[in-house]
């Protein structure tokens, strides 16, 4: 899944897989346990810094976990136009299907303050949806 923002000056595009880690996951408990793996990349003209972040997570029960927090993995990276960053995270579900979207807070180099999307994805195990 993909995003970017309309803007030129402010376009952020986010891009994010889903792994299933089987490993550390366990039905009895319930846990099921989902790294996911992001991109972002200026492909605006004006360099912006990530200052925060906000996810929604919803379970397969509908059940929605708000997670709101500074920078990414300890970090809030300065983007030049036309450079990415990547980074792992994780989620822990209480069922073996969900969903994660939110947005990244950015600050461009000129002041301005803008949100930039995080498309919705699907958390599921290989072969859990048709």
């Amino acid at each position: 899944m993909t995003q970017a923002n309309e803007d030129p000056h402010y376009r952020i595009h986010v891009e994010v897989e889903a792994e299933f880690l089987a490993e550390q996951s366990d039905a009895d408990i319930p846990r099921w346990v989902y790294a996911y793996h992001v991109t972002i990349r200026n492909d605006g003209d004006m360099p912006a810094r990530l200052l925060t972040r906000h996810w929604v997570i919803t379970d397969g029960e509908e059940r929605v976990q708000e997670v709101h927090g500074e920078g990414v993995i300890g970090e809030q990276p300065r983007l030049a136009p036309g450079q990415a960053f990547s980074y792992s995270s994780g989620a822990v579900l209480e069922t073996s299907v969900g969903s994660m979207h939110g947005s990244y807070q950015m600050l461009a180099e000129d002041g301005t303050c803008f949100d930039a999307t995080i498309p919705p994805f699907t958390l599921a195990p290989p072969h859990a949806l048709h």
